[in-house]
C-alpha cells in the first residue's frame, strides 16, 4: 500500500486535516472510492507528514509513527435514504443565513471557512432551509472549478462540514468521529452542485448524528452519514 500525506492547505482545525478530506484521501489511496465505506478518525490527522497505509482482513489503516490515525472499511449494508434535495435557488438563498458568517470555530477550514478566499477554499456555507412539514435542513452550493476539485477527497470534504452545521455545532464544538459515504456518480467541474444536510439526533452525551447528500443536475451523486464528538474548545485554542 502507498504512503499518504495530507497537504498543508486541507486543514480543518488549524494544523490538522479536515476530517472529510482526510477520510477521502485514505479511501482514495486504498482504492475504496467506488464502494460504500466508513472511515473512523481516531485522532486529528496531522498535515505534511507521511502515513503508513496498510490493509489486513478488509480493514485499511493509516498510522503515523506507529500511532493509529484513521481506519477505513467497506460497508455491506445499503445506504439509508438520502437527505431530500432543494433546488439551486433555494440553496443559494440559504447561504446568506450561514451561521459561520457570525461566528466560526475554525474560520480557516478548507471546506466551510470564511477566511478562505475563492480558489483557496471550497467555501461551502450552509444555511437553514425550512421544510413544509416543519423540519429543518441546511443547504449550500458547491462549484468545483477544475477536474482536480472533483477528486475523491474533495467529494468527501463537500459532505463533511455541512453535517456539523446541520447538527448542534452552534451550541458546542464538534469534531468528526466517523463518516460513511456512498458514491453514485462523480461531480462535474465547472457545474454548480447542491449539498444538503440534516440533523439525526444524538445519544444524550458527546455524540451527534447527522447526514448529508450531494446533488448535481437533479441527480444524487453521493450521500453520507456522520458521527460527531463534542470537544473542549481549549483543546484547539
Amino acid at each position: 500500500m502507498p504512503t499518504l500525506t495530507l497537504p498543508a492547505h486541507v486543514n480543518g482545525p488549524p494544523g490538522t486535516g479536515n476530517g472529510g478530506w482526510s477520510a477521502g484521501a485514505l479511501v482514495d489511496a486504498a482504492g475504496l472510492a467506488p464502494l460504500r465505506t466508513t472511515v473512523q478518525l481516531r485522532r486529528p490527522p496531522p498535515l505534511q507528514v507521511p502515513f503508513d497505509v496498510t490493509r489486513e482482513d478488509g480493514l485499511v489503516t493509516a498510522t503515523h509513527d506507529g500511532t493509529l490515525v484513521m481506519r477505513a472499511q467497506e460497508e455491506d449494508e445499503e445506504a439509508p435514504p438520502p437527505v431530500p434535495p432543494v433546488d439551486l435557488e433555494t440553496a443559494r438563498a440559504a447561504e446568506a443565513s450561514y451561521a459561520g458568517h457570525r461566528s466560526h470555530p475554525f474560520p480557516t477550514c478548507v471546506v466551510c471557512g470564511t477566511d478562505r478566499a475563492p480558489g483557496d477554499g471550497m467555501r461551502i456555507f450552509p444555511g437553514r432551509v425550512a421544510d413544509a412539514d416543519g423540519r429543518t435542513r441546511v443547504a449550500a452550493t458547491w462549484t468545483p472549478a477544475t477536474t482536480a476539485d472533483v477528486s475523491v477527497p474533495a467529494t468527501w470534504a463537500a459532505l463533511d462540514c455541512i453535517g456539523a452545521w446541520a447538527g448542534d455545532l452552534g451550541e458546542r464544538l464538534l469534531v468528526l468521529g466517523s463518516m460513511t459515504l456512498t458514491p453514485y456518480a462523480v461531480p462535474v467541474a465547472g457545474r454548480t452542485h447542491v449539498v444538503v444536510g440534516a440533523d439525526r439526533g444524538g445519544d444524550g452525551g458527546r455524540r451527534t448524528f447527522t447526514a448529508a447528500s450531494l446533488y448535481g443536475d437533479d441527480r444524487l451523486l453521493a450521500t453520507a452519514e456522520h458521527v460527531w464528538f463534542s470537544v473542549d474548545p481549549k483543546d484547539f485554542s
